[in-house]
Parts: C-alpha cells; sequence; structure tokens
C-alpha cells in the first residue's frame, strides 16, 4: 500500500511538471487555428507545414538524419548568436563618427615613380583624408649604429598632416607595414636577441620622444599584425617581447593610445596581454591563392563578421575594434610587382566598381575607424596610368563619409553632439 502511495504521488508530480507543457500546446494550437485562416497565414501555414512534415519523415528516418539535424540547428544557434552579437555591437558604435583614414609610406609611393610629396600633399588636399597612418621603419631612421637618426622624411609628413588638420597613427617597433614587415637594419641582423631586442627599445624611445607633442599625433600602431608568422621576414614572434614593448612605450608616452592589431582577418581571440587602448584588424577581401586553386578567390566572411569580432572583444576586454588596413589595392598574381602587372590584371582584384564596393564592405562592419591601404596605388593609377577611376571613388566615399558625419550631428544622433 505504501508502495502505491509513492508511486501515485510520482505520478502526481509528473503531471504537475507536465501542466505548463499541455496549456502552451493548447495556447499552441489555439493560434494555430486562428492564424491559418488570416491573409498572411494561408500564405505562411502551408510553408510551414511543408518544412515540418519533411522534418518529421527525415528526423524517422535513422540515427544519421537525426545527428545531421543536430548539428545543422547547432550551426544555425551558433550564426544567431554571432550575428545577435554583431548587431549589438554595431548598435554600440552607430553614434560615432566615420573616420575614414589611410595608410602613407613614402618608400612605396617611390616604388611607383611618383613623389611622397606630390602624393601625400593630393591624398590630403584632393581626397581630404583626415587621418593617416603611418610609418617609421627602423632600417630608414636608423642605417648605422651610433650615428645618430634621420627623421627628415617624417619630420616632412608630421608637418604635413598638421597643416592639413590630419590627425596621425604612427606605427612603431620592429614590426611595420609593407614588405619585408621587420625593417630591421643590417647591422642589427646578426645580433642576439638579447641585444637587438635592447636596440629597438632605445630605436622606438627616440622615435615616441620626437613626436609624442606634436599635435598631429593620436595614437601609436606597436608591432603590426605581430603574431603573423607566416608572412614577412621576422626573427621573433614571443609574446614576452611584445609585453615588454607595450609597457615600454606606455611609461615613454602614456598620454597617446597604443593599437595592436590581430594576426589575421578572423582566427582567434585577443584575451591575452598587452592589453592594448584598441585593437586593430586587417580586412582583405580578394586575393590570389598561390598554394591550391591558382586563382583570385574571395574571403567569405560576411561584413557583420567584424562586428562580432568587435563585439566579443568588447564583451571580455572592453576594448574597440577598428580596421587599421582595408585592402583597397590589387594582388597581382604569384607574387608580381604592380608596376609589373598589366592594368587589365590588376582590375580583376581590383578596379572602380570593386573599390566602390570594398568602401561599403568596410562600413558594413560597422566600425567607425577605417584605414584605407593603397591610397598610393590609387594616385599611380591616376597620374601614371592615366585611369582616374578608382581615384575619383576614393574620393566620392570619403566625400559621403563627411556628409554622413554632418548629417549624424546635425541630428543629434552623434555622440559628439551630446
Amino acid at each position: 500500500m505504501a508502495k502505491y502511495r509513492k508511486t501515485k504521488r510520482q505520478t502526481a508530480k509528473q503531471a504537475a511538471r507536465r501542466q505548463p507543457l499541455r496549456k502552451l500546446r493548447i495556447e499552441l494550437r489555439r493560434f494555430w487555428h486562428w492564424f491559418t485562416p488570416t491573409p498572411a497565414g494561408r500564405v505562411i501555414a502551408p510553408v510551414l507545414g511543408f518544412f515540418w512534415t519533411g522534418y518529421l519523415r527525415y528526423w524517422r528516418r535513422n540515427l544519421f538524419h537525426k545527428i545531421f539535424v543536430c548539428v545543422v540547428v547547432f550551426v544555425f544557434c551558433v550564426i544567431g548568436v554571432m550575428y545577435g552579437i554583431a548587431r549589438w555591437y554595431m548598435w554600440t558604435q552607430s553614434s560615432k563618427p566615420l573616420v575614414m583614414g589611410a595608410t602613407f609610406i613614402p618608400d612605396y609611393a617611390k616604388s611607383f615613380g611618383l613623389d611622397p610629396k606630390e602624393t601625400m600633399d593630393a591624398i590630403l588636399d584632393d581626397l581630404q583624408v583626415k587621418q593617416l597612418r603611418l610609418v617609421s621603419y627602423w632600417d630608414k631612421i636608423e642605417p648605422n649604429p651610433g650615428q645618430g637618426y634621420d627623421f627628415s622624411e617624417l619630420d616632412w609628413e608630421f608637418q604635413k598632416a598638421y597643416e592639413a588638420n590630419a590627425k596621425v597613427s604612427l606605427a612603431i617597433g620592429l614590426r611595420q607595414p609593407r614588405w619585408p614587415e621587420c625593417h630591421m637594419p643590417d647591422w642589427a641582423k646578426d645580433e642576439p636577441m638579447d641585444v637587438w631586442s635592447v636596440q629597438v627599445k632605445a630605436f622606438m624611445r627616440a622615435v615616441m620622444n620626437r613626436y609624442k607633442d606634436n599635435p598631429a599625433l593620436q595614437s601609436y600602431q606597436l608591432e603590426n599584425e605581430y603574431f603573423l608568422s607566416v608572412f614577412g621576414e621576422c626573427p621573433d614572434f614571443s609574446r614576452e617581447r611584445l609585453v615588454d614593448e607595450y609597457n615600454f612605450a606606455k611609461d615613454v608616452d602614456p598620454a597617446h593610445p597604443i593599437i595592436i592589431s590581430r594576426s589575421n582577418n578572423a582566427i582567434g581571440w585577443p584575451l591575452g596581454q598587452p592589453q592594448p587602448d584598441l585593437f586593430g584588424v586587417s580586412v582583405y577581401k580578394r586575393v590570389w591563392d598561390i598554394t591550391l586553386t591558382k586563382r583570385y578567390v574571395e574571403y567569405p566572411f560576411p561584413a557583420w563578421f567584424y562586428g562580432f569580432l568587435g563585439g566579443v572583444g568588447k564583451i571580455f576586454t572592453g576594448k574597440d575594434l577598428i580596421i587599421h588596413e582595408l585592402q583597397a589595392e590589387p594582388w597581382p598574381p604569384n607574387g608580381i610587382d604592380i608596376v609589373h602587372t598589366p592594368l587589365a590584371e590588376q582590375s580583376k582584384s581590383l578596379d572602380a566598381k570593386r573599390l566602390e564596393g570594398r568602401f561599403e564592405y568596410g562600413k558594413g562592419t560597422g566600425l567607425r575607424s577605417i584605414d584605407l591601404w593603397g591610397a598610393e596605388y590609387w594616385y599611380y593609377r591616376k597620374k601614371v596610368l592615366n585611369d582616374p577611376s578608382v581615384w575619383n571613388v576614393a574620393k566620392q566615399e570619403y566625400q559621403q563619409a563627411r556628409d554622413e558625419n554632418a548629417e549624424l550631428l546635425k541630428t543629434g544622433k552623434s555622440y559628439l553632439a551630446k
């Protein structure tokens, strides 16, 4: 008898637990009976019924089908969460002005047969770019040990930026934009790391002390794409050195923010040390695959994916993400220089239409600070190849960004208006 009463109580508890589910099913049936005769229901109900019936038939066939359905549902859930994080982060950034900048490197302009000063003037005056990423190559500024530093080139770059009311993000450290990535002087290449790592910090101190009080300086970018070991000619990728250089740079100039970039387009989470003031990411869309397909390939990431990366970084580190390098120049086949590539071939990876799409892609990420990569090429295509199409697109896009910021400020939606 006691066993019977115990079983009866268990049955009652189970029934009580199932009661909410029964009520939910009843309410769903009621809603369904109400919904199906409506105009929307007559369209949607047959579609839902078709998929539900197909799902049940597929689910009941065998274990493999059940596993497949579970995997598909899991993937959709993951993508849904990623998209939700992306939309949230993009919304948090939407009141900030859209800052469209560009990287400028005098040596790269020279490689196109251009005059660097003329090229920079065109970028600042014609395109009206107000944010520049400049470089401080160690091998160029200190070509010989103990004989001082040659800041003449970087000095006129800063002066031009100041006169144009533009802000500068200055690359510092051993690894900086453009091949061979690590710009170590010849005299330091045979030295052990415990020697040259001290010398590179002495060089960093000299650079930072020279420009930290310059009104054009806005930020530093430390060790460009530091952990990207598969690209470039670099002697060291240890985290200890990066942390040491970051702490050193903060001691030399605590007033300006330091940006550290992710090592690639997508993989990895910047959760380790050091934790900079801002994270940067390089975004490349169309490249030549030299390994398998031997053709141009497009990276498949939708624009909102970078909003997701920014959102995850914000959640775990509290730091924002910017695009410090958005591909806006061709990627010729097999590592051939652009100047040795026919214009028709250049256009296969970047022409005016693709450049317009690249600007739109950058804005579609929701990240509000974007530095374009290839402004020297736009001017080369205009001046040397007599094709101003990409230059005109860039000019139009920079103007559009200024117009959008003015409208944002006018409507009071910008945080600058609050």
